[in-house]
């Protein structure tokens, strides 16, 4: 691996080239980058999705994990730990699973940065919950994740809109700026997902949620180290990583699964109970192959009858004024549901859901001659908003999930 070049400023170097999102972000973000992978894949572009694999491993090398961007005002948190998807990705695009291997060690630091600060949580049984860092032990010593940032500050790309909130929240300012940051990690910033009361930023609260899209990310992690241990013939790291990942889909259910409701939610473990907001987070668990057939058929159902709009599925249910939240939809949960769904075998429901995107995209395409960041998927006369800034040009995981829909549902017409 090459050595990076001088730092100039607050970007952080990187040794081979990389694309940034489009827009204000002209740095790489960390799931970002694996939508817009899957337009290189479709566009046979494995030299340069070999190269912004090698990049974040440098960061991983680097830093001991991939932090939100490459800028060093985002060392103190990550994002949802895609860096498993990526190289998985790259080992199915060149049909060579030697490559987990070489991305072992790699995979090994990522899993270590969301679990290792478990090990500060004293073990006894009976104590109740502990949290540290990442780490959330229950009564059971189960152990799940959430999202953090080691920072307490307000956040400098966002300074004066998080002292506001603090301010307004009439809260600890330091609390605050610690959810706003977690709120960051989460890739979701920000939405009712994350507020206590369902409605206001000020009642934002992400430290207290278990979220199941991270807890079914780390999940794939885990089986992603097992498959690399396998392929490298250790055994004692199969057993090892196995374990982990067994472990987490044994409890996965109790925590995350609504049966009454057909859904998977997030768990508040500071109540002891699931939120009650129904988010697009909730199609993580089909993609990454924890849910069984009548699980994912729930799902489906639940999509089309709360989600589905005439332009692709709303990201929550709730129009807070939240850019993560109505009326709003973004392409990388699209494509984390149309996958998941046709790994079930629900393919009626994920074409439905494909095309409407496909139509929506080309509308706004047609109309401004751009892809962009977010899309309005309830009234198609109208463009997406919301959020502390406005809707941003570009879009590197737009253009990637449009492109393989495009390639699936049109030209191979799937």
């Amino acid at each position: 691996m090459r050595k990076p070049d001088v730092q100039v400023g607050t970007l952080l170097p990187l040794p081979y080239t990389y694309i940034v999102p489009g827009g204000r972000f002209g740095e790489i973000y960390y799931w970002d980058s694996y939508f817009t992978m899957l337009g290189l894949e479709v566009s046979e572009k494995d030299s340069t999705i070999q190269l912004m694999v090698d990049n974040f491993a440098f960061l991983i090398d680097e830093y001991g994990h991939i932090p939100n961007g490459n800028r060093s005002y985002y060392l103190g948190r990550s994002q949802p730990p895609f860096f498993a998807a990526m190289v998985n990705l790259l080992a199915n695009a060149k049909e060579d699973p030697k490559i987990l291997v070489k991305y072992l060690p790699q995979l090994e630091k990522e899993h270590t940065y969301w679990m290792a600060q478990y090990q500060l949580i004293d073990e006894a049984p009976g104590d109740g919950v502990k949290a540290v860092g990442r780490t959330v032990r229950l009564d059971t010593l189960v152990v799940l994740n959430r999202y953090y940032d080691d920072l307490s500050t307000p956040r400098p790309e966002a300074y004066k809109e998080d002292l506001a909130t603090a301010k307004a929240s009439g809260r600890n300012p330091e609390e605050v700026y610690k959810n706003l940051r977690a709120g960051a990690e989460s890739g979701w910033d920000f939405s009712s997902r994350w507020f206590k009361d369902g409605k206001s930023l000020t009642t934002i609260h992400t430290l207290d949620i278990l979220p199941v899209d991270l807890n079914a990310l780390l999940y794939h992690l885990e089986k992603t180290m097992e498959k690399a241990a396998i392929e490298s013939g250790h055994r004692t790291k199969m057993l090892t990583y196995g374990g982990y990942a067994a472990k987490r889909k044994e409890i996965f259910d109790q925590y995350f699964w609504n049966e009454e409701q057909g859904f998977y939610f997030d768990y508040d473990f500071k109540e002891g109970k699931q939120k009650e907001t129904m988010t697009l987070a909730g199609v993580y668990p089909l993609f990454f192959g924890l849910a069984n057939d009548d699980q994912a058929k729930a799902v489906a159902a639940n999509l089309e009858k709360y989600f589905l709009k005439p332009g692709g599925l709303t990201t929550t249910r709730v129009n807070s004024g939240q850019q993560w939240d109505a009326p709003n939809g973004w392409a990388p949960l699209q494509w984390m549901a149309i996958e998941g769904l046709r790994k079930y075998g629900q393919t009626a429901v994920a074409k439905r859901i494909a095309m409407s995107w496909i139509k929506n995209n080309e509308r706004v395409y047609n109309n401004t001659h751009k892809m962009v960041e977010k899309y309005n998927v309830f009234d198609l006369s109208l463009e997406a908003g919301g959020g502390e800034y406005p809707v941003q040009d570009g879009f590197g995981w737009s253009n990637g999930v449009y492109l393989r829909l495009y390639n699936e549902y049109i030209v191979h017409k799937n």
